[in-house]
């Protein structure tokens, strides 16, 4: 399992900093300042847990308890949480209109909550030596 971790954590920090690059230079021109925080909270979002999949993959643990619940929380939290900032944030920019998902947007912050909660209580029981 640390492998998918450190594979997804690859992907989505590679996709944070083009998808980043591309709102911060590219959508510039076309978005107003609220829109280009929005853009920018997605895309720091989605690094900050790219981050955490790589931490995550790098331990040499034994396979966690909840390691498959947390994978699948924080991979569905991120594509929830950030997916729906960059679609809402560029709304005004595409014929679809995409207001009717913003309810997916706190979905999303709750999975990801739920993924570091997880986590806390792995590494509470992890024992000292």
């Amino acid at each position: 399992m640390n492998r998918k971790f450190l594979i997804t954590g690859a992907i989505f920090g590679l996709l944070a900093v083009i998808i980043g690059a591309f709102g911060a230079h590219g959508l510039k021109p076309l978005l107003d300042e609220a829109a280009q925080n929005s853009f920018e909270t997605g895309a720091k979002y989605q690094m900050y847990h790219a981050l955490l999949f790589l931490f995550v993959g790098s331990f040499r643990l034994e396979p966690f308890r909840f390691q498959k619940p947390v994978f699948f929380l924080l991979l569905f939290g991120v594509i929830c949480f950030s997916g729906s900032i960059y679609l809402l944030a560029t709304n005004n920019l595409t014929p679809i209109d995409f207001s009717g998902i913003a309810l997916v947007t706190p979905l999303g912050g709750t999975l990801l909550i739920a993924g570091w909660t997880f986590l806390l209580v792995e590494f509470i029981k992890i024992k000292r030596k």
